[in-house]
């Protein structure tokens, strides 16, 4: 048994401390990124935004408004080889979508299926999702997929820690995915024990990741989770995030996943998360007796269109790029200062609207 006495930090224990900008207009901040990887070849611009992989957001209809905008709908994982066949007839932009699959065998078959219809080349990013990327088996498993793929943005995990988000890399990987148990609907840390503050788990990852570099590139990661605020996405990208991948605020939208539901003369959308007995139970036809869940199921107020919150997420990344001196996405790293805060004076303050 150890103890780490070092203070870890979530999102909500810190704030940027702004600094001298000659910055003119919001509108002459640069959000589009082009990133090369480590191990894909190809090249990719856009703004390093995207969905969770949950069924709530990761959803055809999403991947239609958000490739406008040239942030990335990660798919969920329960679409059937049928279902990508007729959304291909009328989706052509493989740069802004990503195939989601897990590690069982029925997940690889589709996979090599998919391969062998020709539809993988249709995606430019494949995601390998599991609650536990420590498992020896998971780095097996993406080294097969790279081996499959050699051309694809390969996104990997859940990993908090550096040394597998390194090992992840080597194995295969271009993107780990950070995040363990910081979601609003994941409940694996109440019900397991584990996790990581997640700001702390970005800024350690990223600094192993961008690490691993050949002539080709370096490595990435996406932070997964944790972001209940367009500021956290900002702070995210300042601790060296160089995606953001996040289900709640994608949630809730027209446009969105999952059922509408009138209650009390209101509309609400559903929300739940991938490990919910909500998700087994209706994509997998029941919950295993030997799993927990580690997922909510919650109704959440319907948000309407999605438009208009994509102006505002762009628009306050704008504005933290103004108050901390960045010119472009790209430059939030160097410009960035944290400062700790009181989080008990901070929760206080917020639960009674005393202008925080």
């Amino acid at each position: 048994m150890r103890i780490l006495d070092d203070i870890k930090l979530d999102y909500q224990d810190v704030l940027l401390r702004p600094k001298r900008s000659t910055l003119k207009s919001r509108k002459d901040v640069i959000l589009e990124r082009t990133f090369t990887f480590y191990h894909s070849p190809k090249i990719w611009t856009g703004i390093p935004i995207m969905t969770a992989n949950m069924a709530t957001c990761g959803t055809f209809e999403m991947a239609r408004i958000l490739s406008e905008y040239k942030m990335v709908t990660t798919f969920h994982k329960y679409y059937s080889i049928k279902d990508y066949e007729k959304f291909f007839k009328t989706f052509d932009n493989p740069d802004y979508i990503c195939y989601t699959s897990g590690i069982r065998e029925q997940d690889i078959k589709q996979i090599k299926l998919m391969k062998k219809k020709g539809m993988l080349k249709k995606f430019s990013f494949i995601c390998l999702d599991v609650p536990n990327g420590y498992l020896q088996n998971f780095l097996e498993v993406i080294k097969d997929i790279r081996k499959m793929c050699p051309e694809h943005i390969i996104m990997a995990g859940n990993v908090v820690t550096n040394e597998i988000t390194e090992e992840i890399i080597l194995a295969g990987a271009d993107i780990v995915k950070i995040g363990i148990g910081p979601g609003s609907a994941c409940t694996t840390r109440r019900m397991t024990g584990v996790g990581y503050p997640q700001l702390s788990a970005v800024i350690e990852c990223a600094d192993s990741a961008h690490g691993v570099a050949n002539e080709r590139g370096v490595g990435r990661i996406t932070a997964d989770g944790g972001q209940q605020y367009p500021s956290d996405i900002a702070k995210a990208f300042c601790g060296g995030a160089d995606f953001n991948l996040f289900g709640s605020m994608f949630s809730g939208f027209e446009q969105s996943g999952g059922e509408t539901i009138i209650k009390d003369g209101k509309k609400y959308k559903e929300y739940f998360g991938s490990s919910s007995n909500k998700a087994m139970t209706d994509y997998y036809g029941k919950k295993a007796e030997y799993r927990a869940s580690e997922g909510r199921y919650a109704l959440i107020p319907h948000k309407g269109d999605i438009h208009d919150f994509i102006h505002e997420l762009m628009g306050s990344l704008r504005s933290t790029a103004t108050y901390i001196g960045a010119r472009q996405l790209k430059e939030f790293p160097k410009r960035a200062t944290f400062v700790k805060v009181n989080r008990q004076l901070t929760s206080y303050l917020e639960k009674y609207d005393m202008g925080v």
